[in-house]
């Protein structure tokens, strides 16, 4: 049969990732500016935490509503209208007179915007290819990678040089001014009726795995909640930790950019993987490698090896939040994708969201993040029961069937 990949397909991929790292601002700037807005409000760390979590979880909300108005109308509407909403949101939060005000407002408005540049663009990237589907989903989420690279330098000189009330303006209006101009490459729609579209669609949980559609994609989200709390807690306390050891925040920004940067790296090397040996021993793989990255913050804190750890770590998670879009598509059909997609993977920002905060907590009730990474490490073991038990559903559905 006729592929459906076109060259079409690899440009509207490059914009899309394009598109991702400068939308993505939204999963970065609030983790960069944590320690001024503690400073400017005068509150606790899980207070100033808290603004990150009400923004995941607006990052969810809207991920998921952006991914099912895709399936319907396509992506270009409702990501043009994200992106109005988060650019508005930077320059509104600038003008927050409470810490409250500060998270509801970037719950409200960055997080939903924000959402539109993440998912529903993985899910929209997923209808323009087959031969190269699992390369194309995971260079799709590198944008999001991408964007922890760029921003947090930038966001950090900032913040530094004006603060971050002016920096969330800037934000908001280069945003805007960038991204609605690019986003016009999204207008055509995908075509479902080819032939090869057809046969790419169909996925089918029950016969895979053996249990009902909807019980098998509410495993993979309980999964993907549980890796994001272990992922949440160095991606959002980095730069606030290494101010506590006294290194300052811009050694955390750097670090936090170097972990991103080999996470780029990651998806890279794992969308190779997802062909070798497909989504669920992939993603089981991703969550090891995590759990052993999460472990080694716990004996060392010295400069050189946080740098060491946190790229390690980066090389460790980025195949993950792939790894869920892959099995998606793996298992269920493309008309579903929008809403399926966007649906796993926006979960996974509840679970950053959850471990955001929880982190913060914990670092308050116990003086030190050592708690913290042990809670971390305990929600990754969780993720990897599920993704043991479901490959081994898998691995007994095959043995069946080859009878």
């Amino acid at each position: 049969m006729p592929s459906i990949e076109t060259s079409y397909s690899w440009i509207r991929l490059l914009a899309s990732i394009t598109l991702s790292t400068l939308g993505c601002v939204g999963l970065w700037s609030l983790a960069v500016a944590l320690p001024a807005v503690q400073a400017d409000f005068g509150v606790q760390r899980a207070g100033a935490s808290l603004p990150y979590a009400l923004t995941m979880i607006g990052f969810m909300i809207g991920g998921i509503t952006v991914g099912r108005l895709a399936d319907r109308f396509g992506i270009l509407p409702p990501f043009a209208g994200g992106t109005i909403l988060m650019g508005s949101g930077y320059i509104l939060t600038a003008y927050a007179p409470t810490l409250p005000a500060f998270a509801v407002v970037s719950g409200l408005t960055i997080g939903l915007g924000s959402a539109a540049s993440f998912a529903p663009l993985v899910a929209d990237a997923s209808l323009w290819f087959d031969r190269h589907r699992g390369l194309a989903i995971s260079l799709a989420t590198i944008g999001s990678s991408l964007s922890g690279v760029v921003w947090p330098p930038i966001i950090q000189h900032f913040i530094a040089e004006v603060g971050w009330r002016h920096t969330h303006i800037g934000i908001g209006i280069f945003c805007m001014a960038t991204m609605l101009p690019l986003a016009l490459v999204l207008r055509r729609r995908p075509v479902f009726h080819k032939p090869a579209m057809e046969a790419a669609s169909a996925g089918n949980a029950n016969q895979a795995i053996g249990l009902p559609p909807n019980v098998a994609h509410a495993l993979l989200t309980l999964a993907g909640l549980c890796c994001c709390v272990a992922m949440a807690m160095p991606q959002v306390h980095l730069v606030a930790y290494c101010a506590d050891l006294g290194y300052g925040p811009a050694r955390g920004a750097e670090m936090l950019a170097v972990m991103l940067g080999f996470g780029v790296a990651s998806r890279l090397i794992f969308g190779w993987v997802f062909s070798r040996i497909g989504g669920l021993r992939t993603l089981l793989l991703g969550s090891v490698m995590q759990a052993i990255a999460l472990a080694l913050y716990l004996p060392f804190d010295g400069l050189v090896s946080l740098y060491v750890i946190s790229a390690t770590f980066g090389l460790a998670q980025g195949g993950l939040v792939p790894s869920y879009a892959v099995i998606i598509r793996e298992l269920f059909p493309a008309r579903e994708a929008g809403l399926r997609v966007s649906l796993a993977i926006s979960t996974t920002l509840a679970g950053m969201a959850l471990g955001g905060w929880l982190a913060g907590a914990i670092y308050d009730w116990t003086g030190s993040y050592a708690a913290a990474l042990i809670n971390g490490i305990g929600w990754n073991i969780v993720n990897m029961v599920i993704v043991i038990w479901l490959l081994r559903q898998t691995l007994g559905r095959v043995a069946l069937a080859s009878r």
